[in-house]
């Protein structure tokens, strides 16, 4: 790919431009429930008085997903922002590999199917179990187990992981009841035997993401592979014992068992069968993949490690080949910003915890891992709490700042990205309190930021991937009132993403830019590629969504 052209009018700030990206804090359609608007944000409120201000979308079809009821999330929303267009995401393409028949016509379903077939072993499914379709959905699972019993497999065994996170907090029976009423209608003529096997809090097994915790991914694998953990005789009986041990607890964080039947296991992972991990996004779905494939293994002891045929449902890392084998490609996403700084030999910098920091390198960069270029680019990953987000919402985004400030003042970048997790991380908590002190340590932390832009004489861009924190009631679908808890008579606490649009800001404080918002309208996060290209001096491609603002 060619560098970048330079603007012929405009060469760039002094410093650098920094693209500050405050996860999960978007702009609220209702006051109740709003905790980004009942925070103290005195420095958002300087930014929307003093900075060029503007609003853009950042779910649904802006992002890629199929449709503008879906919700943006951290993955597609920091794709969009890093390449600077609009790809249709992993929920779509799911979607249309199923309705085209390509998913069932391509060879991985077929060898998958194949293997039970011959050996006469189990199918499995693992994955996020709900329609939350941001990490998968619920419609994927049951096309998957229908096509599976029109091919002939005899046995299939899924292994649920609880959502409450994209979806209301405590809605997993009605997952469960849902799907128990179709299991019953698929092995009505006893052609099948499929069933609910293990299961766990999304949170507490499993899913993992960027190695924080490994201990998760070990307990996932010690109730998925193995069937050792507190057995049940269903799923809802196991839902509803800890519910009843563990007052107020939430689905995400409920803990692991195992279905049994007549005093066994029904469905640990044997030699010869096959696994899909049914999640669409990477993320969560990197750690359990190794455990399934690597030789050299050494997180948590596997043994024994059973010998099976693996997939998922697409290619969660392209450049380490994680899974070998996949059932829908993944968007091929090139050019992004990183790698255009990258081939024009600009220095950059991208930071965030441990809970973000994929977000800004491996996201952000079309889904590839590692740099584009070691010379021009580093990466800074501060290491997460391994605490309850809610005993600890101020998380690392102080740290984030020292680190920002300090290489900010080193005139070392010309580019510098940085996520603060607060408003996502903890407003998936549902935790009221502690969202708003999330909130309020994020507006704090671009304070700090304002101030040393100024001293830099760099430029302040400050935007969202999608909002979490503005939207905090679960609210009626029909009348949109306020849904109250019967029994503490509180606002129920939604702790999924919200559909609302973001902010952006453009804090240039010498004004050698010149900029002003550019009269394109109902833009996207997409736009924020262009916006700090051209703020550099640059001029974007022409195929990247339209800037925010203009120059000169």
């Amino acid at each position: 790919m060619e560098p970048l052209q330079r603007l012929d009018f405009y060469q760039g700030p002094k410093g650098p431009v920094v693209l500050a990206i405050m996860d999960g804090i978007g702009i609220g359609a209702h006051e109740e429930g709003d905790l980004v608007r009942a925070a103290h944000t005195p420095t958002l409120d300087w930014l929307a008085k003093n900075a060029l201000a503007s609003r853009l979308k950042a779910h649904g079809k802006a992002v890629g997903m199929p449709s503008d009821k879906d919700m943006g999330n951290s993955e597609v929303g920091h794709n969009a922002i890093g390449c600077g267009r609009v790809y249709q995401q992993g929920a779509g393409l799911v979607n249309q590999a199923i309705a085209d028949r390509s998913l069932f016509e391509g060879p991985v379903w077929k060898e998958l199917i194949a293997n039970v077939l011959a050996r006469g072993s189990t199918l499995h499914f693992i994955g996020l179990f709900s329609d939350g379709n941001v990490h998968s959905h619920l419609d994927h699972l049951e096309a998957l187990l229908r096509e599976a019993r029109k091919a002939g497999v005899k046995r299939a065994r899924v292994h649920i992981l609880l959502d409450g996170r994209d979806v209301p907090p405590t809605s997993a029976l009605t997952y469960v009841d849902r799907f128990e009423v179709f299991l019953r209608e698929l092995n009505a003529d006893g052609r099948m035997d499929a069933a609910i096997a293990s299961g766990g809090g999304r949170m507490k097994i499993t899913m993992d993401r960027y190695e924080a915790d490994w201990e998760m991914v070990r307990r996932g694998w010690a109730v998925h592979v193995h069937g050792e953990g507190p057995r049940f005789p269903s799923a809802r009986s196991a839902i509803e014992a800890y519910r009843a041990a563990h007052p107020g607890i939430v689905d995400q964080d409920l803990p692991p068992f195992v279905i049994e039947r007549e005093g066994a296991p029904i469905g640990p992972i044997r030699d010869g069968d096959s696994v899909i991990f049914f999640n669409f996004r990477g993320d969560r779905a990197i750690e359990i993949t190794r455990a399934f494939e690597e030789d050299d293994f050494t997180p948590f002891d596997r043994s024994p490690r059973p010998s099976v045929l693996y997939a998922g449902m697409m290619q969660y890392d392209g450049d380490r080949m994680l899974p070998k084998k996949f059932l829908v490609a993944p968007p091929a996403i090139t050019r992004t910003m990183g790698e255009y700084l990258a081939v024009s030999r600009v220095p950059q910098m991208a930071i965030s915890e441990t809970q973000k920091f994929g977000h800004v390198t491996y996201f952000f960069n079309g889904n590839r891992s590692g740099q584009f270029s070691a010379r021009y680019e580093k990466y800074i990953e501060i290491p997460s709490d391994q605490v309850p987000f809610e005993q600890r919402p101020w998380m690392k985004a102080a740290e984030i700042t020292d680190r920002v400030i300090r290489e900010m003042m080193s005139g070392k970048y010309r580019h510098i990205r940085l996520n603060y997790a607060n408003g996502d991380m903890v407003g998936h908590t549902g935790h009221f309190a502690a969202v708003r002190i999330a909130v309020e340590t994020v507006d704090l932390c671009l304070g700090r930021l304002v101030a040393a832009v100024r001293s830099a004489e760099a430029i302040l861009v400050v935007s969202a991937d999608h909002g979490n924190a503005d939207d905090m009631y679960e609210r009626n679908e029909k009348t949109g009132a306020v849904v109250y808890d019967p029994i503490t008579g509180e606002p129920r606490p939604k702790t999924s993403h919200s559909l609302n649009p973001v902010p952006v800001f453009v804090y240039d404080p010498t004004g050698a830019a010149k900029a002003r918002l550019s009269p394109h309208e109902n833009l996207g996060i997409s736009s924020l590629a262009a916006t700090v290209l051209m703020l550099m001096g640059f001029r974007p491609p022409e195929d990247y969504t339209p800037s925010v603002v203009d120059v000169g």
